[in-house]
Parts: C-alpha cells; sequence; structure tokens
C-alpha cells in the first residue's frame, strides 16, 4: 500500500517531568488533540498515526481520529529511547503488516 505522507505521533504514557501529560487538559482539550488536530488540518497527511505503549492515549488517540494500529512495546517506550527508534518501529511495523 502506497501513501504520500503519514504523519507519526509518539505519545508515551510516562512522563518524568508532567506525569501523564498527553492526557492532561491544556486550553480545555488533552495535550494529545492539539497534535492530532494539527496533523489533520493541515492537509499534508495521508494518514495520522499515533504511536503509545499506554491504553488510555490509545483510545482517546481513536475517538479524535488517529490511527493507532497498535500499542508500542515497552522497550521502546523508556524515557532514553530515542525518537528515531520509535518512529523506525513504527514505519516497519506498516511496511510488515499493511504490505
Amino acid at each position: 500500500m502506497s501513501y504520500s505522507s503519514i504523519a507519526i505521533i509518539p505519545a508515551r504514557g510516562d512522563s518524568k517531568a508532567i506525569p501523564r501529560k498527553n492526557i492532561k487538559p491544556f486550553l480545555g482539550l488533552p495535550l494529545i488533540q492539539w497534535t492530532i488536530d494539527v496533523a489533520r488540518a493541515a492537509n499534508l497527511f495521508s494518514r495520522v498515526i499515533v504511536t503509545t505503549d499506554d491504553r488510555e492515549i490509545y483510545e482517546i488517540s481513536k475517538v479524535l481520529g488517529a490511527e493507532v494500529p497498535f500499542l508500542r512495546p515497552p522497550s521502546l517506550a523508556r524515557d532514553d529511547t530515542p525518537t528515531a527508534q520509535v518512529i523506525r518501529h513504527a514505519v516497519d511495523w506498516l511496511r510488515e503488516v499493511e504490505q
């Protein structure tokens, strides 16, 4: 399957600085909603995908119109996990499952 462009939004459930930050309200909306809404409104992406390790972020993101095709493994949800590894996992997963 081919897509012109895909937005991949990493959203970890745990955060050292601000616990549960992705679902905390910011100006009345969950923080993750701002990111999803901007990605969708940009009209640049054929898909908006959230990669998360957290069931609540998973559910909220789906309700907000993002795709969440998998839960990220705990080994890629640590505070020292490079974002590049998270994106690579998502791309590899999409290639493997959707070919």
